[in-house]
Parts: structure tokens; sequence; C-alpha cells
């Protein structure tokens, strides 16, 4: 369906990709893997046109549908929930119009056998095999089944976009590349905003789908129950293997191993012949066999191991202070938002070396407890952190909470600045 022929593209002289092929067939279900950095993302927008490479060349037939869903996106808010994602079928909406219109003006004539007539018929014809191969006439159960799939009440259809938070908003624009059923879907790390029931609806939903599948991830058992090919990107090449993540790891492991050894071996061959050249170069009686090894040595395809990553960061926290054996202790604890009650008398205890994980439906309240721990929320009832504990909290929508003014690297001269002045 897609062809990718000697892709190369570059930053600052350093390659992303080298000279990349691959073909996407229709029905593909493909993850595309490799280390943060290594062109996944480029990818994805170079197969949609929004990033350009420096050779080669992408081929996408004429008429191929391409839904895709970035990881960041700028979204208009202007519509109901129900009314937003119906814009998925502004096609079908059309076609019902020229359908309609058509409808009515071959009811009129009378022409039978004219050029016009029969011309309005093939049109109706390819209009209405159009409409029903997109699945027109039953538009609005599949706006409540990918909706509610995908975690939404019937009592959001009717709420304004704008009142969603940015992960249900990127939930929306998810529906919308769903319903428009596209013929190939591009999803990059789709599971970021979705719960647990959310991702199940989508494996399966992805899983069956008609159409190809091209996806980033990290999730590694979404990428089981989805992909069935594995396309990893490392060092600017491309690596293609048939099978999902985890078949996909064990044949990367495999690949390595038997390279390595057949580099050993070859090299091992290599030292011994140059070792039999050298001792008999001069001998007459050895010439002909010095001369053989001479010109096998310089046929021998020389074997290489593939480049690999092992780029990797290193980050050292310092040791966190010795807390009391109760690190949080809840008593009767309740919330409400307005006449909704969200949490109802919890008791919880968590102790020193603990893990604990919260899980439940969107909407009961994980993100609440979690902020009314951190003391961002007020609440009812009783709650009390032990002896020397101090919280850290990363939250769901913590990309939004960030200066974007500000760099990375930390400002250590003004940290130096107000040193001199004290």
């Amino acid at each position: 369906m897609i062809s990718v022929d000697h892709l190369s593209l570059s930053f600052g002289g350093f390659y992303l990709f080298r000279e990349i092929s691959f073909l996407i067939n229709s029905h593909d279900k493909i993850g595309l893997v490799g280390r943060n950095g290594a062109g996944k993302t480029t990818l994805l927008k170079v197969f949609m046109g929004l990033q350009q490479p420096d050779e080669g060349k992408m081929v996408v037939p004429p008429g191929t549908r391409l839904g895709y869903l970035p990881q960041q996106m700028v979204i208009i808010d202007d519509k109901t929930l129900l009314d937003e994602a119906g814009s998925a079928f502004d096609e079908i909406v059309l076609l019902e119009t020229e359908i309609k219109t058509l409808n009515s003006e071959i009811s009129s004539r009378t022409d039978y056998n004219s050029e016009i007539y029969l011309d309005l018929i093939d049109q109706l014809s390819d209009k209405t095999e159009r409409f029903h191969l997109l699945e027109g006439s039953n538009r609005e159960q599949k706006i409540e089944q990918v909706l509610t799939g995908l975690g939404f009440t019937r009592r959001d259809f009717s709420r304004h976009t704008r009142e969603f938070s940015g992960g249900w908003r990127m939930r929306i624009e998810l529906a919308k590349i769903l319903l428009k059923s596209p013929d190939v879907i591009m999803l990059d790390e789709p599971t970021n905003h979705l719960d647990i029931d959310s991702i199940q609806w989508l494996e399966e939903f992805l899983h069956n789908y008609h159409g190809a599948v091209l996806m980033i991830s990290h999730d590694r058992v979404f990428l089981d129950q989805v992909t069935d090919r594995t396309v990893e990107i490392s060092m600017g090449k491309i690596y293609d293997y048939r099978v999902p993540y985890s078949n996909y790891v064990a044949l990367r492991k495999e690949r390595r191993e038997q390279q390595t050894a057949a580099y050993r071996n070859q090299q091992k061959l290599i030292a011994d012949t140059r070792e039999f050249i050298e001792r008999f170069r001069y001998k007459p009686t050895k010439a002909v066999q010095v001369q053989s090894r001479i010109r096998m040595l310089e046929k021998l395809e020389i074997i290489e191991i593939d480049e690999e990553d092992n780029s990797a960061i290193n980050i050292k926290f310092p040791p966190a202070p010795r807390s009391g054996s109760v690190v949080l202790e809840i008593r009767d604890l309740s919330m409400m938002y307005g006449s909704h009650r969200v949490l109802d008398h919890v008791d919880l205890t968590i102790h020193r070396g603990e893990r604990v994980a919260f899980v439940g439906r969107n909407g009961e309240g994980k993100t609440t407890l979690s902020r009314i721990i951190t003391g961002e929320l007020h609440f009812e009832g009783h709650l009390k952190t032990g002896h020397n504990v101090k919280i850290g909290y990363f939250a769901q929508n913590q990309d939004e909470l960030l200066d974007g003014n500000t760099t990375v690297r930390p400002q250590r001269h003004v940290v130096e600045v107000l040193a001199q002045d004290r």
C-alpha cells in the first residue's frame, strides 16, 4: 500500500535515517519501536507530509486515506462532544446531500434514454456505493460505540468539548480518527491518556481493524495485543520483524548472537589465513596456495555486527529521608464536586516501603485522591502524613504545568549571583 524507498533525513549533519526502505501492506499491524530520539515520531511526520526527507521518497497510492494522532496537538473547542465526533463523517454528510439532490433531479426527468439521465444514474450509483462502503447508515451507532469505548458516558455527549481536560480532548481526537476509518491509522503513544478499560477496548478495536495500523507505544502488552509486525529504528537503520513485540525482542537477541558468532569465526579465519600467507610467502613450493589464499581474502565479504544504540540517561536521586513506619493514614475521607460524591468515607493506610497503585474507571476519584494527599484539594475527614514524609507529585497534565519559556538546564549563574549577594 505505502512504500518507503531509500529515504534519508538528517539534522545538522547527523543522519536520523540513512537510505531506509520498507513497505506497509493493507492489513499490517505494525509497532514502530526504538529508543527515544531514534526518529519514530519524525517518521510518522514524514508519512503525513509534515516533514520532508533529504533523499529518497515515500509513495502513497492516490485515494489512500491516512489518520494521524500525534502525542500533542492544538485542539479547537467550539462544539459539543457529539457534534465534534460527528465531524468525522463530513464525507458521509456530503454524500447524503448529493444523493438527495440526485434523487430529486432524477425523479423530475422523463428523458430516460438520454445521456444526461444515464450519467445521473451512474453518479447516483457511485455515490450510493461509496455511502454504504463508509457505513453511513449507522454512524450514530458507531459514534456511541467509539465514545463509550474510550471512556465517555452518554451524559458527556451534550457537554462542550472545552469542558474536558487535555487528556480527554486527545481522546476526542482519537475517536474522530477511528470513526473516519482511514486506510492507515498512525498513532503516536495512543495509550498515554487512556485508562485500563479504554486501553483494552482500543486493543480489540485495532486488532480487528480492517485497515493498516502503524503505531508508536512504550506499552509492551499493548503492542503484543495489537501488532503482528515490529519495525525497529536504530542508528539510522531499519530492522523489520514479522512478529509481535515480545517475539521481536527474542529474535533481535538471537540475531545479534548469530552475528557476533559469525563475526568471530570470520575474524579467526582471516587471522589464520594471513598467518599462513606471511609464513609461506617466500617458499616456492607454497606459492600456489599463498596466491589462492590472497585471492580468497580479497573476495571475502566482511561480516559486520549491526551497531546498537547503547546510549542511556543516568539519573541519580538523592536518598529520601527515612520516614516513620506509617507514611499516610486516611480515615473517613469524603470528597464532593457539587452534588456529585467522588469519594465516600475512604479509609487507607500506607506503610513505609509499600508500592501502591490507584486503579479504577475514569471519574472514580484516583486523581482526586492523589491531589488530596498532596494538599491541593479540600475534603471531609481525616488525613495525616507520617513523620519526616516528603511528597513528590507528577501530575497527569504535568506538561501544562511546566514553564515553556525556561530551559532544561538550571540557570546556574543566577544561583551564583544570589550566593554572592548573600
